[in-house]
């Protein structure tokens, strides 16, 4: 356990997107964000998505785990290099596998290798501790969204939505103490979000993703399917849930029939329909949905997001905070909260009995 105080933390991202590594400072004591620093972006070549991609669902030991974990070891070394001033990093590593269920979690890298490579203490494996003690795992970043909330001085229930491969959004209430007391949080997986468009994309199109969602806004929303999709067990399941990026594979076949851009639109319109799905859970109803990561760009699904809800949606730099680096940042302020002994998941987040601190630290 470190020593109290406000330091400055070097935090990673690489989500089930596979777009790359983004990588984010933040100085904080693991309560409060004191201030932003520098931030930088690693994309993936298409070579290493592929190598990366085929080790979704591995375990370690299984064949192309370790191939993948190189990968990202290799990425993060690279970003990670460039920043300076950094007293201790915050290493999730790529999630390949990931089922409570049996309480397991797998993401490749190995935090080890990084302190020695980086000179630096590194926290990382934070969502085995969660899982192993009956919790989701996931999602991890509520804690730092209780910590944004407060920084943005809101005052009222909002929510924080982020769109990354799988999407997952956080209900705050900003008035409660701190993020592991009762009722502060509720926090979850809303559905698939981009990783069922990139997939498309990649395998029809041979592109990354659908730029702005112009496919997607193209095409005509095969409303059967969205409710279809909507009845599926998961979305009547109580919260906190959580999901892996490849937990509904076998339906995603049924928009084999789709055209192109109709295929777009309706993998685009579920992606929203999720979101709308979520707030049913909500403890209280809001009034301002903040969204991050990369699918606040794709204008059609945010469009999508905006009919369906009633509330204000809109990207986070409206509340003057960084959409791209937001998860990045949160591993950040959780390698500090590890480092500090203090909780990184409650009941209302992960479903865990207890708050529970979780991930280990290695030293150069």
């Amino acid at each position: 356990m470190a020593k109290q105080g406000a330091t400055w933390v070097l935090g990673t991202m690489s989500g089930t997107s596979l777009d790359g590594v983004d990588a984010a400072m933040l100085r904080t004591d693991g309560h409060e964000i004191f201030e932003f620093g520098p931030d930088a972006y690693r994309p993936y070549t298409a070579a290493e998505q592929q190598t990366i991609r085929k080790a979704f669902g591995q375990w370690p030991g299984d064949p192309d785990a370790a191939s993948a974990a190189e990968v990202v070891e290799t990425a993060h070394a690279e970003i990670l290099a460039r920043f300076s001033g950094a007293e201790m990093i915050g290493f999730h590593g790529q999630t390949l596998a990931h089922d409570p269920a049996h309480r397991r979690t797998h993401q490749a890298g190995n935090g080890q290798l990084l302190a020695k490579a980086l000179n630096l203490p590194v926290v990382w494996d934070f969502r085995s501790n969660d899982v192993q003690m009956g919790g989701q795992g996931a999602p991890l970043a509520p804690f730092f969204h209780f910590a944004c909330a407060r920084w943005i001085k809101a005052t009222k229930p909002l929510a924080i939505l982020n769109l990354g491969g799988v999407g997952n959004i956080t209900w705050i209430d900003p008035s409660q103490p701190s993020p592991d007391s009762p009722g502060t949080l509720l926090a979850f997986d809303t559905g698939p979000a981009n990783a069922p468009i990139n997939d498309l994309m990649q395998i029809r199109l041979g592109q990354t993703h659908d730029e702005n969602g112009a496919l997607a806004a193209t095409g005509k929303v095969d409303e059967k399917l969205v409710q279809a999709f909507l009845a599926q067990a998961y979305f009547h399941k109580i919260p906190p849930k959580s999901l892996d990026r490849n937990d509904f594979q076998p339906f995603f076949k049924k928009t084999h029939k789709l055209c192109n851009a109709d295929a777009a639109a309706t993998l685009t319109a579920i992606a929203a329909a999720c979101v709308v799905k979520a707030a049913e859970h909500f403890p209280q109803p809001i009034t301002r949905l903040l969204v991050a990561g990369g699918g606040r760009h794709n204008a059609t699904m945010m469009a999508q997001i905006s009919q369906r809800m009633n509330c204000t949606v809109e990207p986070i730099e409206s509340a003057g905070l960084n959409g791209d680096m937001l998860e990045a940042q949160a591993f950040a302020y959780l390698a500090a909260r590890v480092a500090y002994g203090l909780p990184t998941s409650a009941p209302g987040t992960t479903g865990v009995a207890a708050a529970v601190g979780g991930g280990q630290i290695s030293r150069p």
